[in-house]
C-alpha cells in the first residue's frame, strides 16, 4: 500500500497565495488528488458528499468562518488527517482547544519544513491508526463509539450549556438508569438535538 494509499487531500483556503504553497507542499509529499475549496460552507458540503480524504488542511481565517469549527466537525465525521493553519500569536491558544481532537495546528507564516513534517506526521499516524483498525474491528467500533460519544458531548454542551464533565457525566448516568450502552444514550441525544 504505502503512500499511494494516502493521496487524496482537501485544502480550504480563501486566500490563493498561501494555497499555491500548501499545494505544492503537500504534491511534493505525495498526494495526487487535490480539491481546493475556498470557503467553509464548501467544505462541509464536500466533507458530506466526498469519498474519504486523507488530509484535510485548512487555512485559517476562511471567508466565511474562523476554521477551527470546521476542523473539529473534520475531526468527529472523517478519518482524515487534520491540519489547521493560522496566525502564529494565536497558533498555541487554538491547539489547547483543538489537540484533544488530533488536529495539527500550524503557525503561519507558512514555514515549509514544519508544514511538510506535520504532513508527514500526521500521515504517518493515520496509516497506522488505519493499520490498526484494520487488524482490529472491535477498535474501529471502539473509536467509531468515542466519536460519537464526543459529538454527543458537544451536543449537550452547546444546547445545553453543559461543561465537559457534565456533559460525560449525563451520558454515563443515562446509561445506568436506562441500562442502555452509552453508544445508545449518544445516538439518543444526537436524535434529539442535531434535526
Amino acid at each position: 500500500m504505502g503512500m499511494t494509499a494516502m493521496n487524496r487531500a482537501m485544502i480550504v483556503s480563501s486566500d490563493y497565495e498561501s494555497t499555491a504553497v500548501i499545494e505544492q507542499i503537500i504534491r511534493n509529499e505525495g498526494f495526487g488528488r487535490i480539491s481546493q475549496v475556498g470557503s467553509g460552507g464548501e467544505a462541509r458540503r464536500m466533507i458530506k458528499s466526498e469519498s474519504e480524504t486523507d488530509l484535510i488542511v485548512i487555512n485559517a481565517p476562511l471567508s466565511d468562518e474562523f476554521g477551527q469549527e470546521l476542523a473539529e466537525t473534520a475531526a468527529e465525521d472523517t478519518s482524515a488527517g487534520i491540519i489547521l493553519l493560522c496566525l502564529s500569536d494565536i497558533a498555541e491558544d487554538v491547539a489547547d482547544k483543538v489537540s484533544a481532537a488530533g488536529i495539527s495546528v500550524v503557525p503561519r507564516p507558512i514555514d515549509r519544513q514544519l508544514l511538510t513534517r506535520t504532513v508527514r506526521l500526521v500521515s504517518a499516524n493515520r496509516s497506522r491508526m488505519l493499520g490498526l483498525t484494520k487488524e482490529n474491528p472491535e477498535l474501529m467500533t471502539r473509536i467509531d463509539e468515542m466519536r460519537l460519544i464526543n459529538r454527543a458531548k458537544s451536543t449537550l454542551m452547546k444546547y445545553l450549556k453543559f461543561t465537559e464533565p457534565q456533559a460525560h457525566r449525563y451520558i454515563e448516568k443515562q446509561a445506568m438508569n436506562t441500562r442502555q450502552t452509552r453508544r445508545e444514550v449518544a445516538m439518543r441525544i444526537l436524535a434529539t438535538y442535531e434535526r
